[in-house]
């Protein structure tokens, strides 16, 4: 049994790695630019300003990406605590999306990016995706795949 049990063990700490490598891959394509977006069209129809002394989170997801839907309760915690603009990509109408979050129980601010154009703009190739800028607008990480809770308020905080 506990030989099985190290072999488990190995093989998630294996499984991890790689994920991460795969991760840092990805990023490598993704915009390194500065934040020059300075506001945003929410499915509400409301404006969100980007404010220029608060470091904030970007995040691309899709109702449709099932490794989103195993981080939304991530995003959704940190968004209480930190700016955060969540990017929905061809995830339908307005409407869809705002009864995904309704379903999911989530709240935190969406961009209906329908058309991709955002995603192109970034150079998303994969779901999710993340970046965090500070509060002058440069980035300072991005990130593709699932990040924990965890992970993401260290981000921020480095951040400030």
């Amino acid at each position: 049994m506990k030989e099985k049990f190290k072999k488990v063990i190995k093989y998630l700490i294996l499984f991890v790695i790689v994920l991460n490598v795969i991760s840092y891959y990805k990023s490598l394509d993704l915009n390194k630019e500065k934040l020059e977006i300075q506001n945003f069209k929410l499915i509400d129809e409301s404006i969100y300003v980007v404010k220029n002394d608060k470091p904030l989170l970007i995040h691309f997801w899709a109702t449709w990406c099932p490794i989103c839907s195993l981080e939304e309760q991530n995003i959704e915690k940190i968004s209480k605590d930190y700016e955060v603009i969540t990017i929905a990509t061809q995830s339908g109408s307005s409407e869809e999306i705002k009864e995904y979050l309704e379903k999911n129980s989530l709240s935190f601010k969406v961009i209906n990016d329908e058309e991709g154009i955002l995603s192109k703009k970034f150079n998303i190739k994969a779901f999710p995706t993340t970046f965090i800028y500070d509060e002058n607008q440069n980035q300072k990480f991005s990130e593709v795949g699932y990040t924990s809770t965890l992970g993401l308020y260290l981000r921020m905080w480095w951040s400030k």
